[in-house]
């Protein structure tokens, strides 16, 4: 009888260890740092396909919201932990796809992540020009310059329609991904004046912050029924762009992205995998993100 209870007391004691390690190890990837792995060439040559990130939550604070309300595609808050810094222009971000269905449908689909270099912060005033980003004001180097003087080496007829076609494909304003802008980046509190223009640039936004419709009749923009001549924004925004420009799913194609839906910044590779041979790259271990 000693015995059995000896045993079950060891029994006891490692099933306890093994819960508080599973505890540890979720409370340490909702609060701190995460691993993501990259899927596609959007930000090659920073990062490559096989590539496995180690993201840093304590910059922006990490989040809590109910994964099965996200799943199901319902309204729900995310509350995010205090953080100790915050994004900066070319910081490498991983987030939550902001239009998951390739609509101007604005919600988290907590399965799809993006990684993308930060290019504008909430506050700034972005366009693109002959390929090349610039922010009003800024003078450093934005992404990756190399790809964009291929960009700017590119004449309309070299590419499909559809991929020189940018957000919020209007044809009045006609943006494309060579050509683009200004495009204001909304901060919290900032107010803008509603009309015909401002709609276009910022419905789905509106609309995600407010959970109502967001129309316009001419010049004239509702929420809901009511009237809107001036809206204050509830959140932060950022413009987010990948590496790769000539082959990168990124903001010049479907608009800003929403603090909420920042997960982290990337800031090593912790392991890289090459998706064709399986081999371990070696030489990309511990590689510092930037």
């Amino acid at each position: 009888m000693k015995r059995l209870l000896a045993f079950i007391e060891i029994i006891l004691e490692i099933w306890l260890g093994i819960c508080g390690l599973m505890a540890l190890h979720y409370l340490l990837l909702v609060t701190s740092w995460a691993s993501f792995n990259v899927p596609s060439g959007s930000m090659l040559p920073t990062l490559q396909v096989g590539d496995y990130m180690l993201v840093n939550k304590w910059v922006m604070g990490g989040r809590i919201f109910n994964l099965k309300d996200a799943a199901r595609k319902k309204q729900f808050p995310i509350y995010r932990l205090p953080g100790f810094s915050h994004l900066k222009r070319n910081d490498i971000m991983v987030f939550n796809a902001p239009y998951p269905d390739d609509t101007d449908s604005l919600y988290i689909n907590p399965l799809l992540y993006y990684v993308k270099r930060c290019i504008a912060v909430p506050g700034d005033t972005l366009e693109i020009r002959n390929g090349h980003y610039q922010v009003r004001g800024v003078n450093e180097p934005l992404g990756n310059v190399r790809s964009q003087k291929r960009l700017e080496r590119v004449s309309a007829g070299m590419l499909d329609k559809s991929l020189m076609e940018a957000f919020p494909h209007d044809s009045v304003l006609g943006w494309t991904i060579i050509d683009f802008g200004p495009l204001p980046v909304p901060s919290k509190g900032q107010t803008v004046r509603m009309d015909s223009t401002q709609w276009k640039l910022y419905h789905s936004m509106i609309a995600w912050e407010q959970k109502k419709r967001v129309t316009r009749e001419g010049n004239d923009v509702y929420l809901n029924d009511s009237l809107i001549r001036y809206y204050q924004f509830q959140e932060n925004y950022y413009f987010a762009g990948g590496d790769n420009m000539e082959a990168s799913h990124d903001s010049r194609y479907w608009g800003l992205v929403p603090e909420p839906f920042i997960a982290g910044k990337a800031v090593r590779i912790w392991k890289s995998v090459n998706p064709y041979t399986g081999k371990l790259r070696w030489d990309r271990f511990w590689k510092e993100i930037k």
